[in-house]
């Protein structure tokens, strides 16, 4: 087990318990570049120096400090020392001001997930009376902690109450949000959206096709394509092999206009006994007690393994 990224108290009024956060995601890239140069294959190595044109002398790390730019070319340094001696006090302490629903939170808020233990055995029956008071309450502990040189927004939240009985379901996950002043305003973007009228046949195979595409996420199911592409380019050109080039993808039919793309999309998954489709008279339906099922057409699947 990884060294816990952050390590504190959770306060709640009066109540406090001891936790320890661990990153929940991991990079699993196996490909890394190397900056080389094109006429000697060399590698590419960067300096600091202390002018901006790249002439002046090379800086040792350790005598690089922080600066702020008050004026126009005059900077007043801030030491490390100085930093780390900030009277921040959710540098060790997550103080919830509030709970929330979790569907009050705008998913372009979340950023990065974490792990939240009880820091010690003597911490667990707190830590688990208050995830148990977050199940039974569907709600989100909202706080705020400080680490890599900012204090974040955070929300605390616990596995659902039926999968109470797993090991994954003992502890609670942390997740970093961003500030409001941070999220762009849609109606800036969404103004340029023209006010369309939606016809009744065509949402009715929208909602067709979706029905059909249905199925429980399973995200392990999905992979980095591009990651594997990059990986056979490399072995393709370590071993002077041809290097692999890109398929290009299967035509379907003309689609003359959108009704059509709908109708021709829902046909590909319909079952053998095909039902009747909005918008297209004289097609006989055919109905069962259980309603329509998945089928996967062999012909028109896509390869499971796409880019989450």
């Amino acid at each position: 087990m990884t060294r816990p990224f952050w390590s504190g108290q959770i306060q709640i009024s009066l109540v406090s318990f001891s936790i320890k956060m661990f990153p929940a995601v991991e990079a699993k890239s196996e490909i890394r570049f190397h900056q080389l140069s094109r006429k000697t294959g060399e590698r590419v190595h960067h300096q600091n120096v202390s002018a901006d044109d790249g002439t002046g002398v090379q800086v040792n790390k350790d005598d690089i400090v922080k600066g702020y730019e008050y004026r126009k070319g005059e900077f007043v340094t801030i030491e490390p020392a100085e930093i780390e001696a900030l009277r921040i006090p959710s540098r060790h302490t997550l103080a919830v001001s509030q709970f929330v629903s979790l569907d009050d939170l705008d998913p372009g808020m979340f950023e990065k997930p974490y792990f939240v233990l009880p820091d010690g055995d003597n911490q667990t029956e707190a830590f688990t009376v208050i995830r148990k008071a977050l199940q039974s309450t569907r709600k989100v502990a909202i706080g705020k902690i400080a680490f890599g040189g900012r204090e974040h927004l955070i929300a605390i939240s616990a596995p659902p109450s039926a999968k109470d009985d797993t090991v994954a379901s003992r502890g609670m996950m942390a997740y970093t949000l961003r500030y409001a002043t941070e999220l762009r305003d849609p109606l800036e973007y969404f103004a340029q959206i023209r006010k369309t009228t939606v016809d009744a046949d065509q949402l009715s195979l929208a909602k067709e096709l979706i029905q059909r595409k249905s199925a429980r996420f399973a995200p392990e199911k999905f992979h980095d394509d591009y990651e594997s592409a990059l990986k056979e380019l490399v072995e393709a050109k370590v071993n002077h092999a041809p290097l692999p080039t890109e398929k290009p993808a299967v035509r379907s039919g003309k689609v003359i206009n959108l009704m059509d793309a709908l109708r021709k999309s829902v046909q590909s998954d319909a079952p053998a006994s095909a039902t009747r489709l909005p918008g297209k008279r004289g097609a006989k339906s055919t109905k069962t007690s259980k309603g329509l099922r998945l089928v996967k057409s062999t012909a028109h699947s896509t390869r499971s393994r796409k880019s989450a």
